[in-house]
């Protein structure tokens, strides 16, 4: 028998890297459907789910800028890779029997539908899993950003931050073994000690609105739906320990 879910209304926010699986760039069909599959998990534990997923597998805003590009452009172009992974991730979960939408900053309306608040939690009120695409709509913005962002506009009850490792450390573990992994961080924690797991901006937004960031490895088969349900290896950052 399934527990049920400690939260009721959950952003899952997934790196573009994520999707690549064991490639170099771009998707790995099998990564994306593990990634649906552990989304239809925690659907069935009665949660609504939101992703916002981002586009370093695909386009890099700030390598774009780095190599000469307008950094807006480049982030633009970013954005548009987001796209690309929120149709491919919505396939995915539609394959698991879940109605999903797409809603885009970006206005797109051949692809997909454009982001109104109203319409977004309408749609996870009817059960529908929403991914939100092209980032917070403007440049300079990440997507850890627009995931806070649209967590705080859903009234979601956490973020969940699908990463490489199983939460967060105090140095990468996979350069160095004797890195300390930790259970629980302030906002402030993460802030002070440069923890490089979310830029500075979605760390404050998620403080200001006390919105919880819990930290897990997208890689491990069943880590959402079990970390969902208290289960597994995880960090969560909230105000006070």
């Amino acid at each position: 028998m399934n527990k049920l879910p400690s939260y009721k209304r959950v952003m899952l926010k997934v790196s573009g890297e994520a999707l690549m699986g064991s490639r170099d760039y771009g998707l790995e069909s099998a990564t994306v459907r593990r990634i649906a599959e552990d989304v239809r998990g925690a659907v069935e534990l009665g949660a609504e789910v939101c992703l916002v997923i981002g586009g370093g597998n695909i386009f890099r805003g700030i390598a774009g800028a780095a190599a000469g590009m307008d950094r807006a452009q480049a982030d633009y172009m970013g954005m548009l890779a987001t796209v690309m992974n929120a149709l491919a991730m919505q396939s995915a979960l539609e394959k698991q029997g879940l109605p999903t939408r797409v809603l885009s900053a970006i206005p797109m309306q051949s692809l997909c539908e454009p982001y109104i608040r109203r319409r977004a939690i309408r749609h996870m009120e009817k059960g529908r899993v929403v991914i939100f695409a092209a980032g917070t709509g403007n440049p300079f913005f990440t997507t850890d950003t627009a995931a806070a962002l649209r967590a705080a506009e859903m009234e979601c009850d956490a973020l969940f931050k699908g990463t490489q490792v199983d939460g967060v450390y105090s140095a990468d573990p996979r350069k160095n073994p004797k890195a300390e992994r930790y259970v629980t961080l302030t906002y402030l924690d993460m802030l002070a000690r440069d923890l490089l797991v979310m830029d500075a901006a979605a760390i404050s937004l998620c403080r200001e609105n006390k919105l919880p960031i819990i930290v897990f490895n997208i890689h491990e088969p069943g880590a959402f739906t079990a970390v969902m349900q208290g289960e597994g290896k995880f960090t969560t950052v909230v105000e006070q320990h």
